[in-house]
């Protein structure tokens, strides 16, 4: 063997969660190694399989002291970018102000559209950095942001590069959304058409030629846009060349699932009321089912989301913490497994799935990231257990000991 290394770096007395079985299992091989080369995985497999001894094979040797490594967190739907907070209605609504009452009242998402064009572009980036590094220090390492508490051109525009700016400072993988479709401003009230004719003829065009967003998202509920309002947002976006994806089907059946299908979009999130019709259109058009526990816990739903039926009809699950300031304001994907386990009654590996493998479809980046195979990203995340159904079971507990991006180690 040449003297030169083979690789950059190469991690040892590790076990490995591939995540290549999809949600059967976690691909696990045990008393592995892994190693990497120009920030990509080049290898990977049993230890005592390594062409060389390890010192000979790389430049750097991590040991990992026999815990686990998984591929990096995917947390595939958040709206990390606001202003303000919600606490002062929560305390109204557990005192029995209604969502009308607080509404009525100028609270509900117009507080944070109104909090969040008042705030200067640098308070957006310090104040979603800050829920951003409790991602990351949970082994998270790409994050989708969307916008839609600005609600106007300069506002959306000014959250999407806010975003963008994120993965300039901290060591993560942003994809951005544009949610101008996410409700109607105050402006609008009375004239919904009239603001989604904004949407798609003036914010989306000024998102495209900034090139700003990696997709296009609405919500399509009976809170919010009708299907055909929807499909307006969907056409314009495809006619900018973007991608889509849907809030659909959280508190009525509105079709959102069909839609999304017919639109070959990414992913249909929430899905509560998701009719069996709508998923197996999904599963026909490869669009992923996200569910989002955070939400669901928050707002106190009792209708779950029809677990079986996607599991009947093999479509993706993902799981996400949906972090926004009026329904799950939380920063921790962890935190979401275990309530995708104990709420949605998943199982730990098909939790898990669904913050890697699935999330990674979810994003259109199951070819780069997600599991580990020799030429995808080597973003890892390093876990203190002694099984992989730990992550789902702790509640509160981050047993993260260190991240790996692009080839990196941030411990």
């Amino acid at each position: 063997m040449s003297n030169t290394p083979l690789w950059d770096s190469l991690w040892i007395n590790i076990n490995l969660a591939t995540m290549t079985d999809g949600s059967h299992s976690y691909g696990e091989i045990t008393q592995g190694a892994i190693a990497v080369s120009n920030g990509r995985i080049a290898w990977l497999g049993k230890q005592d399989t390594l062409p060389s001894s390890p010192e000979n094979c790389a430049q750097q040797i991590f040991d990992g002291n026999n815990q686990w490594l998984s591929p990096g967190l995917i947390d595939c739907h958040t709206h990390l970018v606001f202003a303000g907070n919600r606490a002062k209605e929560f305390s109204l609504r557990l005192n029995g102000a209604s969502y009308q009452d607080i509404a009525n009242a100028g609270g509900g998402i117009r507080s944070t559209v109104a909090a969040t064009r008042a705030a200067s572009e640098q308070e957006l980036l310090d104040s979603a950095g800050q829920r951003l590094t409790h991602l990351l220090n949970e082994g998270v390492t790409s994050v989708e942001i969307k916008s839609g508490y600005g609600l106007d051109t300069e506002h959306e525009l000014r959250m999407l590069r806010v975003a963008r700016a994120l993965e300039q400072l901290h060591p993560v993988s942003i994809r951005t959304t544009f949610l101008g479709a996410h409700a109607l401003p105050d402006a609008y009230q009375d004239r919904p058409q009239n603001y989604i004719d904004l949407v798609c003829n003036e914010m989306l065009p000024a998102v495209a030629k900034e090139g700003l967003a990696d997709a296009v998202d609405a919500f399509c509920e009976t809170i919010a846009f009708t299907p055909a309002q929807t499909k307006q947002v969907f056409d314009a976006a495809k006619q900018a060349g973007l991608p889509v994806k849907l809030h659909a089907d959280q508190l009525s059946d509105s079709g959102g699932g069909m839609l999304a299908a017919e639109y070959g979009a990414l992913s249909a999130d929430h899905l509560e009321y998701t009719s069996e019709a709508s998923i197996e259109a999904m599963q026909k058009a490869n669009v992923v089912a996200v569910l989002l526990p955070g939400a669901f816990y928050y707002l106190r739903e009792t209708q779950l989301p029809p677990i079986e039926l996607l599991r009947k009809h093999r479509v993706p699950v993902a799981i996400a913490t949906d972090t926004n300031p009026g329904s799950s304001p939380t920063s921790s994907l962890l935190l979401m497994l275990n309530m995708a386990c104990t709420l949605f009654r998943l199982r730990p590996e098909e939790a898990f799935a669904g913050v890697t493998v699935n999330a990674a479809k979810a994003l259109g980046l199951e070819s780069d990231r997600g599991s580990l195979a020799v030429g995808k990203r080597a973003d890892f995340a390093l876990w203190d257990v002694a099984d992989m159904a730990e992550l789902g079971y702790w509640m509160g507990t981050n047993k993260s000991s260190g991240r790996v991006k692009d080839g990196v180690f941030f411990g």
